[in-house]
């Protein structure tokens, strides 16, 4: 038995297949970019994080640059207490005076001793067999002091003053795994404990690195429900950083990501490390695991085009095949197309509809159609809302549809059934006796 027939034993073959094709459209645009993962120091202690170690490997065998920053929290706090000193924290930031420094430093490279160690490793009937990563650290932050706050004096606590881009990106070139600590150097020859993750964020706006990733103890962003949000854009973020469903430490995240996406990456991710796995499934599949903030829109609803013709048949025909919907040729829906209405998630059209206008007043609603993953969570809603302003803005006072099988649907959003007479003259002329469709109408 091969190694295909292990992985594809308990599982159906087909789904594997299909699985690892979707994957393929990520592989490929993640090849050659440059991704920041925050390690906090309590993913560090997880048990998962063997498993995580494994994953960094592989983005690192799939192209991906990487570029890892660590925290060392309760491993300063653990420190601390062995010497029986002890550190106040001041709005999210710990005052480290002289006498809690030289601990700081021993527990931050003993995290950092750790992790270079885990990524060396490349035993035979592991994930990490053949990996041979190399690992480079130094001095590649340059901090400052963060100064006297409300009469307070941070002392040794410092704040990013700059990230030495060049050196980094020459490592990233070798394709080496940067990994960069908790801690910064001054150009006076001082060391300084930093924040991982303003570092991890400092970090990816000097690269203009394409993502930014976040390992922390909660699954993602809550609402006030406690449900997991799984995309946030900036307003929305800067709502959820006030709301108190989520733990300190998140709001940290989300104010870290934020921050980055304001100024130039993309995409930020925060992800649990309890969850097995859960780097590549953030990555490598469309809907993620965790919550992302983005600048971008994530899932757009806009005007079709050309392109866009495939996706639209892989929605369309299985409704075809069951009647749903009339059938539509290639090239019957390639002259058609701006009529067309699309939902894109991620680079997938995962909805549709289409507007075909008759006379100066009446139009017709066709051909709406949903990807079955993302059926029942407003995408059809979203898509007649879109379309009714199309009407209202050409002055279309009529929207008709003629349907087989979703008569209450459409009945629930205000259209009434009418006579087949009653519809425009051409689209009259156009009906199919054979589909025997009903038709309804709603005034605009």
């Amino acid at each position: 038995m091969n190694q295909a027939d292990n992985i594809t034993g308990t599982t159906d073959t087909s789904q594997y297949v299909q699985w690892f094709r979707s994957c393929a459209p990520y592989i490929h645009s993640h090849r050659g970019r440059t991704f920041v993962v925050s390690l906090a120091g309590e993913t560090i202690e997880h048990p998962n994080f063997a498993h995580i170690i494994h994953d960094i490997a592989l983005l690192n065998s799939l192209g991906v640059k990487l570029v890892l920053v660590h925290g060392a929290r309760p491993q300063i706090a653990r420190q601390l207490d062995a010497l029986h000193l002890n550190t106040e924290f001041k709005d999210g930031w710990r005052i480290t005076d002289k006498q809690t420094l030289p601990a700081v430093e021993q527990a931050v490279g003993q995290v950092r001793l750790n992790i270079e160690s885990r990524l060396s490793m490349g035993l035979v009937n592991t994930p990490m067999s053949g990996a041979a990563l190399n690992v480079v650290s130094g001095n590649f932050v340059v901090a400052q002091p963060y100064g006297i706050h409300q009469g307070i004096d941070f002392a040794h606590t410092g704040k990013v003053r700059r990230i030495n881009r060049q050196a980094i990106e020459q490592q990233l070139q070798l394709n080496n795994i940067v990994l960069l600590s908790p801690i910064g150097y001054s150009t006076t020859g001082e060391t300084f404990n930093c924040r991982a993750e303003d570092i991890a964020t400092e970090a990816a706006l000097a690269l203009g690195a394409d993502k930014l990733i976040f390992f922390m103890d909660a699954n993602g962003v809550k609402d006030e429900s406690g449900q997991i949000i799984h995309q946030l854009n900036i307003l929305q973020a800067e709502t959820a950083l006030q709301s108190t469903a989520n733990d300190e430490i998140t709001r940290l995240h989300i104010s870290s990501a934020l921050n980055a996406c304001k100024h130039g990456v993309n995409r930020s991710h925060l992800i649990s490390h309890h969850h097995d796995g859960a780097l590549l499934q953030e990555l490598y599949t469309r809907d993620g695991t965790g919550t992302l903030i983005t600048i971008e829109s994530y899932e757009d609803i806009r005007r079709a085009s050309i392109k866009d013709v495939g996706g639209i048949l892989e929605l369309i025909q299985p409704l075809e095949q069951q009647g749903i919907l009339a059938h539509r040729s290639r090239e019957q829906l390639e002259l058609e197309i701006e009529n067309f209405t699309v939902i894109e998630r991620d680079g997938m059209v995962i909805a549709c509809a289409a507007l075909f206008l008759y006379g100066d007043d009446a139009a017709e609603l066709a051909c709406v159609a949903v990807h079955p993953d993302y059926q029942k969570q407003g995408r059809a809603n979203a898509l007649l809302n879109h379309i009714e302003k199309q009407c209202t803005i050409k002055n279309i006072s009529q929207l008709f549809i003629l349907t087989t099988h979703t008569a209450h649907w459409f009945q629930e959003r205000g259209f009434t059934e009418i006579e087949i007479s009653r519809l425009p003259v051409e689209r009259v002329k156009l009906y199919n006796n054979q589909r025997n469709s009903k038709a309804f109408c709603k005034p605009l």
